[in-house]
């Protein structure tokens, strides 16, 4: 699956959709006088610039590497994420605010036949693009496409939220704020998984250890001699990784004997796993000072 037309799909799909689903929650809420759903239309149309940010991290993600770029221009999308995580904290921010001054004021909603229709068809709506996106950021690794699923499940959650206030609001007044509270910190807690997972790619992480593993078999593969593989690091792209690592080799050996093992590890790897390795030689006996 093609990683740069993958998420233009997606965000086309987003914006074209939530903006059909805006109209009709807009037009709902005008009809019943609901707050709750002209709220959640808002909502919903921030879904959309969301969506607008996936596209115009995807477009900026795929540039080719240049002079000033030599890694390439891919983790634009990590920061695509964290624009939309920000949008998500705002969003979270307003539901926990009006849900204070709505419980405070002890105002209740009067809802009708349109706006159960209308919050049936957004929930079912938005939960199927969350899994759209959800399918996409899994094949292509694209955190910003899966941090649009969020974003989409959330409105989903939202629309819950409204739906089980127009069942029971002639019951419980109180209901509405109580339930719109409990979704602000569902918002608050996908912010920061959206955050926490697009920071970790910016930062650096360290290789997954079956990784290692994996690397270390298919290495023992060339050479059979103990090279002592250490002093992994992961240096993730997005567009692409790169792997450094350190062998040692006996003292006696000559450079050209270690430029071609680290050589062969280098291609090996690059061939077999997808990732560029840049591997430093050391004599056998020599410790490092954080060994």
């Amino acid at each position: 699956m093609d990683k740069t037309k993958a998420g233009y799909t997606e965000g086309v799909v987003s914006i074209l959709s939530n903006s059909v689903l805006f109209g009709l929650k807009m037009w709902a809420g005008i009809v019943t006088g609901s707050i709750a759903l002209t709220a959640d239309a808002w909502h919903t149309l921030s879904d959309s610039i969301s969506s607008v940010i996936v596209v115009v991290g995807v477009r900026l993600s795929s540039r080719k590497a240049d002079r000033e770029h030599p890694f390439g221009h891919g983790r634009w999308e990590p920061i695509a994420a964290l624009v939309i995580a920000f949008l998500l904290a705002v969003i979270a921010y307003d539901f926990l605010k009006d849900s204070i001054l709505r419980f405070r004021d002890r105002e209740a909603t009067v809802f009708g036949t349109l706006a159960i229709a209308v919050t049936v068809i957004s929930i079912l709506g938005k939960e199927a693009l969350a899994q759209y996106a959800f399918h996409i950021g899994k094949k292509t690794g694209n955190v910003s496409v899966s941090a649009d699923g969020w974003h989409h499940r959330t409105d989903a959650l939202s629309s819950v939220v409204v739906l089980i206030g127009i069942l029971f609001a002639s019951r419980f007044w109180w209901i509405d704020s109580v339930l719109g509270a409990i979704i602000s910190f569902m918002l608050f807690y996908a912010t920061y998984e959206i955050a926490r997972e697009a920071i970790s790619k910016l930062l650096g992480e360290k290789p997954d250890q079956e990784l290692i593993e994996k690397i270390e078999r298919a290495v023992g593969t060339l050479y059979t001699g103990d090279l002592q593989m250490h002093h992994f690091h992961m240096h993730d792209y997005v567009s692409h990784q790169e792997l450094t690592m350190h062998i040692r080799l006996q003292s006696d050996q000559t450079i050209e004997y270690g430029h071609r093992v680290a050589t062969d590890i280098e291609n090996l790897v690059r061939e077999q796993f997808g990732i560029i390795a840049t591997v430093h030689v050391e004599p056998q006996d020599f410790q490092h000072v954080s060994d």
